[in-house]
């Protein structure tokens, strides 16, 4: 069965796998940006990373947290932690061994459990010799591991699997209580997103609603869950192989049985591929908008690379083209042709330059390599040496080092020399700055 985008998690059919899934509601919503601080600390000649105030520490392999300010939350203890997600973080004692604490330090589950996910719905999946069941946010275990597979809660719902013997099961769901509300009778079964699931029957997909009913009648080869737009995809058992957009509302069907994959959807467009060499869009409604091309990378903020004619450029969120098709594009630049802080990396007969959303190419292709712009400048290179830029190309840190990064929390790795050092925008020497030159 082919791979598409748009699929999520529907093809992962077996207990095993989807018992290994880990974490995935966390996709929804998106996950909020969580606020990074680098201090140096002279006692170890490195740099701690606080993320959202917090920093995982380390003494004799075991490892703890502290806060900015030094106070230690956790005493090193653990051999295995996580990073904070929110509240919690998962941690182990021992490899085959999880539990969750929170910011305090405190232990909600003690690291007793073979597998431990982060709380949704306030319910904490747990597996407990090979069974999963659920705790509550206060430790207690709410719903007794019995199962041998179960999702996450999302939308108040678990999937749950049910073995019929030891070798088959049927897919069913429960609420936050561990009460069925709809019966084990799937071959398998996706979570709910926005109100409503896959399933499948007899080797045929379908949709159903939070009632168990079949808003979608199961008889699909293939079927992804339901986008935020109320669209799904699906594939009939005409045997052609092609794919057709419906909407939930009414069934209606929005497109022909034309595409070969969905692989995009962004700004209110997807991005379908009609055969090998030939890309297009489609807005929620299924109706074709702008011109079709070789390739569509998708829109970022507003604007899309395209590919026509073996070349590239860019069009806005019109379908017009502010970069003409004339470009070049290599698999070791893939921020090309995607704007940061107002320019594009764009390439052309193996060198590079930037344009701006108009299109003027603002810093000539000149250069033979070099990375998007980041907290104001970029690494670029020049013959076999590297320095940074501007947003006007003027030379911001000399072209006198072997490899440059771009700046990130301030700081960025360069080589001099054949030896590494950590950078700040000025050039001031942050790490390894005993062996750095007086001047670079």
């Amino acid at each position: 069965m082919k791979r598409f985008f748009l699929l999520l998690l529907v093809l992962s059919l077996t207990a095993p796998s989807f018992a290994q899934r880990k974490k995935h509601t966390e996709q929804y919503p998106a996950p909020t940006v969580s606020k990074t601080v680098v201090v140096d600390d002279e006692s170890c000649g490195c740099e701690l990373y606080f993320i959202d105030g917090v920093q995982t520490t380390q003494r004799d392999g075991l490892f703890g947290f502290k806060l900015e300010d030094g106070t230690d939350i956790v005493e090193p203890q653990y051999k295995f932690v996580d990073k904070f997600h929110g509240d919690y973080c998962i941690v182990g004692r021992d490899n085959d061994k999880m539990g969750l604490i929170d910011r305090t330090g405190r232990e909600i589950l003690p690291c007793i459990y073979q597998e431990v996910n982060y709380p949704s719905d306030d319910r904490i999946r747990v597996n407990v010799n090979g069974l999963y069941g659920f705790a509550d946010t206060d430790g207690n275990i709410v719903i007794q591991p019995q199962y041998r597979a179960t999702s996450t809660f999302n939308e108040g719902l678990a999937v749950v699997a049910v073995d019929i013997d030891s070798n088959a099961c049927f897919y069913g769901y429960i609420d936050t209580k561990g009460s069925f509300v709809i019966p084990a009778k799937y071959q398998y079964a996706n979570y709910f997103l926005n109100g409503y699931a896959v399933v499948q029957d007899y080797e045929r997909f379908g949709i159903i609603d939070r009632r168990g009913r079949e808003v979608v009648p199961i008889k699909y080869e293939f079927i992804t869950p339901v986008d935020a737009n109320g669209n799904y995809v699906v594939r009939d058992l005409d045997g052609s192989e092609k794919l057709a957009m419906f909407s939930i509302q009414g069934n209606k069907q929005l497109t022909p049985y034309r595409y070969e994959d969905f692989t995009f959807y962004s700004e209110g467009l997807y991005v379908t591929r009609v055969d090998a060499n030939t890309y297009e869009f489609l807005d929620i409604k299924g109706k074709r908008r702008f011109d079709r091309y070789e390739f569509i990378q998708g829109f970022h903020d507003g604007f899309c690379m395209v590919k026509q004619n073996g070349h590239y450029g860019i069009i806005n969120r019109k379908g017009r083209a502010i970069l003409p098709c004339q470009y070049d594009h290599s698999p070791y630049q893939p921020e090309g042709y995607i704007f940061y802080e107002g320019l594009a990396l764009i390439e052309k007969d193996n060198h590079i330059g930037y344009c701006d959303q108009q299109g003027k190419i603002v810093i000539p292709i000149q250069y033979t390599a070099g990375f998007s712009f980041t907290e104001g400048i970029a690494p670029v290179c020049k013959g076999f040496t590297w320095g940074y830029i501007d947003h006007r190309g003027n030379t911001v840190l000399p072209f006198v080092f072997d490899a440059a990064s771009p700046f990130e929390y301030g700081r960025a790795e360069v080589v001099y020399k054949s030896k590494v050092f950590k950078i700040n925008p000025h050039g001031e020497c942050l790490k390894n700055c005993k062996e750095a030159p007086a001047h670079w």
